[in-house]
């Protein structure tokens, strides 16, 4: 298996020597003003990581609903050179030293209420760290100039629109509950209408101080002193040595190569999404799902999906526990997984092997940068439910994340989002709970691309989904627009938006032994990009669904 990825490497090293600069920069985000940050970096001199640094930080203004300086993310990025060089920031929230296992257990029994709303279900930012590295590291703009876009935004406001409304609906009793969120985020307890102007003057001074001091303008000094203050008055548990002790993580990024001399590159734990998506392509690499009729093709979607998010519960923090990758991605493992589909029928969820048996023989956001000189950046950035914690601490602006819910705060139940907790993610002091955030880029010799949304246990699957339009060669407008559908192993169930599927195709996912759930509503937000290295033509792409845009445009021409 080592020597395959090896080999691959290589071979792809060789291959780029003679690729072809790309046209023109490219940008995909979530929302206009964050791409036009991203612009504004790029226009002034600085490359995809400034770009990432703005977009961010922009991002954490005008979706208070999906990232933040309250909370963190995971940043692959590419660096451009005769051989490309990657790299990973795990800038995953960690959880409060003084945190336990039974967090949240009061009478003997789990309390999941303390674990979403409220101080207590936040763990320590990890965003802002990330923004100081990238601009220090990475950037060649300084952090005054990268930031200055978004503490424009958060000082002159941004006027609120149809995706704000609809994630604040979510919401709406928890933003109440907290005077700050409340006086924030709402209009006189209710949503704002569409078009009022939302100012942040105590987050553009919070911004300000981290452009002029650096990772000291948030980690220590009047900042963090705030942040500790308001949290440990509102029932939480941070202290000053929690702030002062963050650190953002380096690690290699997953690597792991696919049929045609393409190699993808993706997040490794903490996230799961990573593994879930290379054990994903690897089972469908042995099936013919490319030539598969429509429901056939999902058949067999679903079934390497249902044996990928099996495989999650063996993994975690890194730091804390040895994450068994080489074996959940080793040959002999993949072909059993592929081996135990039934072309007809579906595998029911209770009848596979616990996950670890060998075999040898929501609201979260998204962007993606490329810059003229083979730059990149895709980052899943993240403060876990719309609005976080729905908690707001006075006096700095920063609405916090409620990420300590994505530990296994009950390893016999599930988190917000359904999935099935573990001993491997139980709750520590400074550990990292497990995140399905996955960036990604795919690349070959001819061709580079990028992948990414938000949604919560959904984002591995409609990550994947996105993935098979583009090795199916579909235009890069398909890759964010295909309709979804999504199995996480637990519950056993097929869900899906709600015209994935016609009425004679739920009646044959049925009778082959599946149980469907039809959502009210779309799902994700994927922004996407490509590279044609041959040419040097760009394109880049934003989800339908949402109110991203990208540069340059692309036309909605061929989407569904």
């Amino acid at each position: 298996m080592l020597r395959k990825l090896l080999l691959s490497t290589l071979l792809l090293g060789a291959s780029l020597l003679a690729q072809a600069a790309p046209q023109q920069p490219a940008i995909a985000t979530a929302h206009p003003a964050a791409t036009a940050a991203a612009q504004q970096m790029l226009d002034a001199g600085g490359n995809a990581f400034d770009a990432a640094v703005a977009a961010s930080a922009a991002l954490a203004v005008v979706e208070p609903y999906g990232s933040g300086l309250g909370g963190g993310g995971f940043f692959l990025l590419r660096t451009a050179g005769e051989t490309p060089g990657y790299d990973f920031l795990d800038a995953r929230e960690r959880a409060p030293l003084e945190a336990k296992p039974d967090l949240y257990v009061r009478d003997g029994k789990v309390q999941r209420e303390l674990s979403l709303n409220g101080a207590l279900a936040a763990a320590i930012p990890g965003l802002p760290a990330a923004l100081v590295e990238l601009a220090e590291k990475h950037g060649r703009l300084p952090l005054k100039t990268s930031l200055a876009p978004a503490i424009r935004l958060a000082n002159e406001g941004f006027a609120v629109d149809r995706v704000y409304r609809e994630r604040a609906t979510w919401r709406l009793a928890a933003l109440r509950d907290d005077a700050e969120s409340a006086k924030l985020f709402l209009d006189q307890g209710e949503i704002p209408a569409e078009g009022h102007l939302l100012r942040q003057a105590d987050l553009a001074a919070t911004l300000q101080a981290l452009a002029e001091h650096g990772r000291e303008g948030f980690y220590t000094g009047p900042i963090a002193e705030r942040l500790v203050r308001g949290v440990r008055h509102a029932g939480g548990i941070w202290s000053e040595d929690d702030l002062r002790e963050y650190r953002i993580a380096r690690r290699a990024p997953l690597r792991f190569p696919l049929e045609d001399g393409r190699e993808l590159i993706s997040a490794p734990p903490p996230s799961a999404g990573g593994i879930a998506l290379a054990q994903s392509l690897a089972i469908l690499e042995q099936l013919p799902w490319r030539d598969a009729e429509p429901v056939q093709r999902v058949h067999y979607v679903v079934e390497a999906l249902r044996r990928a998010y099996r495989d999650r519960g063996l993994l975690g923090d890194p730091d804390f526990i040895k994450n068994p990758v080489e074996q959940l991605l080793s040959p002999g493992h993949l072909a059993v997984l592929a081996g135990s589909i039934d072309p007809e029928q579906a595998t029911p969820s209770s009848s596979l092997p616990p996950a670890g048996t060998w075999h040898e023989g929501d609201h979260t956001t998204h962007f993606a940068v490329l810059d003229a000189e083979g730059n990149a950046v895709a980052a899943t950035l993240s403060i876990n439910l719309p609005f976080g914690a729905a908690f707001t601490v006075p006096g700095t602006g920063v609405l916090l994340n409620d990420e300590m819910d994505d530990f296994a705060a009950d390893v016999q139940g599930a988190n917000a989002y359904g999935l099935a907790g573990s001993q491997a993610n139980t709750i520590a002091g400074g550990k990292r709970p497990l995140s399905s955030m996955s960036p990604s880029f795919i690349e070959s010799s001819d061709e580079f691309t990028a992948f990414g949304t938000p949604g919560g246990s959904r984002i591995p699957s409609m990550v994947l989904l996105s993935m098979l339009e583009y090795l199916d060669d579909k235009p890069i407008e398909r890759w964010p627009a295909v309709a979804r559908y999504h199995h996480q192993f637990m519950p056993d169930v097929i869900e899906h938006e709600p015209d994935t599927f016609s009425d004679e195709q739920v009646a044959e996912l049925q009778r082959r032994g599946y149980e469907l759930k039809r959502l009210d509503r779309q799902y994700g937000n994927q922004q996407v990009l490509f590279w044609d290295k041959v040419s040097g033509e760009v394109q880049a792409a934003s989800d339908p669904r949402g109110i991203g845009s990208s540069a340059p445009e692309t036309t909605s021409e061929g989407a569904e």
